[in-house]
């Protein structure tokens, strides 16, 4: 370990950082902040956002150019090779899949978040990496801060050349510096004149690295001074690949993903002009959250229909494959998977399309709507594509190569497997995402009443804490037991589980509250019960959103989304009851200390016996070259 790295911030420094780049304030509305408080406020999601007549025609022509070059890829070929031809990029620029959301002013195609999303969703049902490279470039890559704060000057220096094809990364991660940015290392000082600024540093896990001409990098400044005392500041850099001091070091190689162009870069005295910051001095890991709202939709998406892949393998196999007489779709043991895939399918879907529809229809805050579809679409996927694993045997383990090879139909599940399980980890894990949500979800509770219980609150801040709460608590408490008498009548067989989502928000509501009371400061170290609280609510919303779009959908004549989301509402309900009924954990306390006594070697024992997997020294950095940049093509 480097000397550089062994310097960690402390946790108060850390938490201090996050908390000054987090939006502070709800100017629009939001279900699910709502919700959290104990608010079913059905009205912000019903009716479900649709896509207009004009989005959808504009949209057409890209969609049918777009299926036509994924049908001509060869996926296990991609897989094998670990790389996307040029011939299948440069098509890509063509038809300006790298410009979906580009103004048509700045040569792009001027989509909605909505038709994007469903633009990548057909992309992952094909290919993960190619996914990655389109998603990398405009969900976290340069497209999105342009959009959202660069300058005027800026957008017509870049965002012709981003629609055109001009590959763009997003450079943050450190090797010490991922979901806590308070331990990054990369600097940017200053010229003495004043016009640039130098950079140095390394970035770790830059997707698209080995191919981008653009990159938005995040990189520290000097120090503002606070109320006397020094500030972290991260700023936000356009640093192109050709600028002198740039460079890749190595290409990444993952479990999956196998043609991602994810890299190792390193920054050393480069020259960026200043005008090349974005949105301004101090403003970097802001810029990152709030691009990341919207950034974060593709992922919902893309998961929705990688489980739609799924059900298709897992129908069509279990009606192919017979044992003890019948098809294997017919042994109960089978159909209960395939029946969970299709309800949490048509739940992630309704996540995804849902949030991105609020996107699209703007004066809505979505951080909480995109961090939790990201959080419950992930790991939806993930089960999705297990059971399907898990319903092929032995098939569903070898490779689509194998099974071409051998006369079978090569269903790639086991490459669906190894490209899926990044998807919780991609943009934030989903242990960080909870955690951010619990943040937001006890945002109006903390800013209201914690500096009753802070120990270091002043006595007139103690006092005006006391006057907030004695304004919200007496009047928003007693309403939290007060039921709902909304019938729902309208949604048919559905009404039963909103009227069950109406009254269990009244019910997450106040135990949040409880466990705030119960717990004092020391809630914020009992993560697990934040995390079952996160949990209720990203079910109440799939339920929500899935009762609406099938609502929509019944009316415009689609009789079999009421069944499937039936099912999903009742599965949820069991999950749900379950997270409250084990809210304070009874075990969690045995859980830690045991994780913490296997920390200190105590149980070293029970590792007797095996073979160290770790077998040879890591190489050197430069036994690992990296890829020779391929060409732009613009």
């Amino acid at each position: 370990m480097s000397q550089q790295s062994q310097h960690h911030a402390s946790e108060q420094e850390a938490r201090d950082v996050a908390e000054a780049a987090r939006e502070s304030e709800w100017e629009s509305p939001s279900f699910l902040k709502e919700l959290f408080l104990g608010r079913f406020r059905f009205d912000l999601i019903d009716p479900f956002p649709t896509e207009t007549a004009e989005e959808a025609a504009r949209a057409k022509p890209f969609m049918d150019k777009l299926r036509a070059v994924m049908e001509r890829v060869d996926s296990d070929k991609i897989d094998r090779e670990g790389t996307i031809p040029e011939s299948i990029v440069q098509e890509l620029r063509d038809i300006g899949a790298f410009g979906i959301k580009i103004p048509t002013e700045y040569g792009g195609l001027g989509l909605s978040q909505t038709s994007y999303i469903r633009a990548i969703g057909m992309v992952t049902s094909k290919d993960g990496s190619i996914t990655a490279l389109l998603s990398a470039h405009q969900s976290i890559g340069l497209p999105g801060p342009l959009k959202l704060f660069g300058s005027p000057e800026q957008k017509k220096k870049y965002l012709p050349r981003l629609a055109k094809g001009a590959i763009s990364a997003f450079a943050l991660t450190e090797v010490d510096a991922g979901s806590d940015p308070a331990n990054m290392r990369t600097t940017a000082t200053p010229s003495e004149d004043g016009t640039h600024f130098v950079l140095n540093g390394e970035k770790l896990w830059c997707t698209n690295g080995t191919r981008c001409e653009l990159l938005v990098v995040m990189a520290r400044t000097p120090d503002a001074m606070v109320d006397g005392k020094p500030k972290k500041q991260i700023t936000a850099f356009i640093v192109e690949t050709s600028m002198p001091g740039v460079e890749v070091t190595h290409r990444n190689h993952f479990m999956g993903l196998r043609a991602i162009e994810n890299a190792v870069i390193k920054f050393t005295n480069v020259k960026v002009p200043r005008e090349n910051i974005i949105w301004g001095e101090g403003k970097g890991l802001k810029l990152a959250l709030v691009t990341l709202n919207t950034g974060r939709l593709t992922l919902p998406a893309s998961c929705a229909y990688g489980s739609k892949q799924m059900l298709r393998v897992a129908r069509e196999w279990a009606n192919q494959r017979v044992q003890w007489g019948q098809p294997v779709g017919k042994h109960e043991a089978v159909a209960q998977k395939i029946a969970r895939i299709a309800a949490n399918t048509f739940a992630m879907e309704a996540v995804a399309e849902l949030s991105s529809g609020l996107a699209d229809r703007g004066g809505y805050d979505i951080r909480l709507e995109a961090a939790i579809g990201k959080m419950w679409n992930t790991e939806a996927n993930w089960r999705a594509v297990d059971d399907t694993l898990q319903i092929r045997g032995g098939r569903g383990y070898e490779t689509a190569d194998s099974l071409r090879a051998r006369g079978e139909i090569p269903y790639p599940v086991e490459r669906a497997m190894r490209d899926t399980r990044i998807n919780l980890i991609f943009e934030g894990s989903s242990e960080i995402m909870r955690l951010f949500i619990a943040r937001e979800a006890v945002d109006h509770h903390f800013r209201t009443a914690f500096d009753l219980v802070n120990p270091k609150a002043t006595g007139a801040q103690r006092w005006a804490a006391f006057l907030r709460s004695a304004k919200f608590y007496p009047f928003w408490y007693p309403a939290r037991w007060v039921p709902s008498f909304k019938s729902y009548a309208s949604y048919g067989p559905l009404a039963r589980h909103l009227r069950y989502v109406d009254r269990t928000t009244r019910k997450l509501g106040r135990s949040v509250f409880h466990a705030m009371v119960r717990l004092g400061p020391k809630l914020e170290k009992r993560q697990m019960v934040l995390f079952r609280l996160v949990d209720v609510g990203a079910e109440l919303f799939a339920m929500a959103a899935s009762c609406a779009r099938a609502k929509q959908l019944a009316a415009a004549g689609d009789g079999n989304a009421m069944e499937v989301a039936d099912l999903f509402c009742a599965e949820a309900r069991l999950r749900i009851a379950d997270h409250f009924r084990t809210l304070f954990g009874p075990n969690d306390a045995a859980l830690y200390r045991v994780s913490q006594r296997a920390l200190e070697g105590k149980y070293a024992w029970l590792e007797e016996g095996i073979v160290p997997g770790i077998s040879q020294p890591a190489p050197a950095p430069a036994a690992s070259p990296a890829r020779t940049r391929e060409p732009a093509g613009v």
